[in-house]
């Protein structure tokens, strides 16, 4: 069970270093390409475009051909994409293979979370699914310290991205040693292969209790086109709550210091190398926090997360927006957004991709999942393209103050319409809000 989920959340390292790696890159390769701050905007959230085509087709090509399939496309994807972009001799080629790698990303986004809520026991769903976005944080901060390691080597943008070849190609063979998703294959018709999934997972009369579920509600879901039941008024509760999250997780701002700290930071006072390396402690942050997600997310909750991360967030980028009107110093900035990052990775990262991965029913898993994750990947690229633009024009107070507000927004959506799924069977969920 454990080395299914931690080869299927392999992906998320892969999606993390391929989201985080361009921050150490961006004052290396603004110059080279000549790029504005708007054209810079494009050049970094262009992965974002990738990804948002990425999660929107990996909904219908999953459930015709399975989660393991994609997983394996999705591996050499990463492959193709970190090699072109460390050979791009010119924009138009670097921003194709930063695309082709967001169509890897967003196609990881909804396959390795789904896989993992698929095949795991309820006890430690969320635990396991959590551990993804672990290996999210781990990506992020390799790609932080593989920035501050290579930024005085000769071309070294192009090394930073050369890195991501290994994860990749690990990912790749782990990828042939795991099981397709029992789930998928009892929807498929391959009733006795789930039985044999589902029995290495938890033994024979898991195995019995199981399929017995599944079967149930894939029968109580009723017949017809997965896409018409989607936008039924029987999944509508669950549908706009899943659209709604997956909007504030990013507009409060995780992603403008993910891929624009080193910038945040030099705008804040500090010179390159020291905004590089305050960068990777904040990728330190990242990771270590993650851990108390791991071991509290199952005992605490997915809503009591969200209340307390949304909680911190807003006060944390109030705290922000008061440095830049106050010209407070380089490091009260950095602290504020390790303390943003903290909450954010300790609890919203976390119980986000948990409640995606398992509140939509088995009968329209697939497609919700992607069309939440389609839908975070718009507003994460809509974020990324202004941000540079919106920082340089009104300054940091008003950015921040803005991004605060989105948070406590957030914070009102946990408290009124999140309910609590810890150690329930994902059949048992669909009650919840349907």
């Amino acid at each position: 069970m454990w080395f299914i989920s931690l080869v299927a959340t392999i992906g998320g390292l892969m999606f993390g270093f391929d989201v985080g790696i361009i921050s150490g890159a961006i004052p290396f390769i603004q110059p080279y390409f000549g790029w504005t701050e708007l054209q810079l905007g494009w050049g970094v959230s262009s992965i974002l475009v990738g990804a948002i085509v990425g999660a929107f087709g990996t909904g219908s090509l999953t459930e015709k051909y399975g989660r393991k399939r994609l997983l394996i496309s999705v591996a050499l994807f990463f492959a193709v994409s970190c090699a072109g972009m460390a050979l791009a001799k010119s924009q138009t080629f670097f921003i194709s293979f930063r695309v082709l790698g967001g169509l890897a990303v967003g196609a990881v986004s909804v396959l390795s979370p789904m896989y993992v809520a698929e095949v795991a026991p309820p006890k430690i769903r969320g635990t396991l699914i959590t551990i993804y976005q672990l290996a999210i944080t781990l990506g992020i901060l390799i790609s932080y310290l593989v920035n501050f390691a290579l930024h005085d080597v000769e071309n070294n943008w192009r090394w930073m991205f050369a890195t991501g070849l290994l994860p990749s190609i690990i990912f790749f063979i782990g990828l042939i040693f795991i099981p397709e998703s029992p789930r998928w294959l009892v929807k498929a018709g391959f009733k006795e292969k789930a039985r044999v999934v589902l029995e290495r997972i938890g033994g024979a009369a898991f195995a019995g209790s199981e399929i017995s579920e599944i079967e149930n509600s894939l029968k109580d879901a009723g017949r017809g086109s997965a896409l018409k039941a989607l936008f039924s008024k029987r999944y509508r509760k669950v549908i706009i709550l899943g659209l709604l999250l997956s909007v504030f997780v990013q507009i409060s701002g995780i992603n403008t210091v993910v891929d624009y700290a080193p910038k945040i930071l030099l705008a804040a006072g500090l010179e390159i190398r020291n905004a590089l390396l305050q960068t990777s402690l904040i990728g330190l942050v990242n990771f270590a926090f993650t851990f108390f997600a791991v071991w509290l997310i199952d005992r605490l909750g997915r809503r009591t997360f969200y209340i307390i991360g949304s909680s911190g967030m807003a006060v944390t980028l109030l705290m922000l927006a008061g440095a830049f009107h106050f010209e407070l110093s380089p490091i009260f900035t950095t602290i504020c957004i390790m303390l943003f990052i903290a909450f954010f990775a300790s609890c919203i990262g976390p119980a986000f991709w948990t409640l995606i991965a398992e509140m939509f029913p088995n009968r329209i898993r697939g497609l919700a999942v992607a069309l939440a994750s389609f839908t975070q990947w718009v507003f994460n690229f809509l974020v990324v393209l202004f941000f540079p633009y919106v920082l340089d024009a009104l300054g940091g107070s008003v950015t921040f103050l803005f991004l605060a507000t989105m948070a406590f927004i957030q914070l009102l959506i946990a408290w009124f319409f999140i309910k609590e799924t810890k150690g329930k069977s994902l059949e048992e969920i669909e009650s919840l809000w349907t």
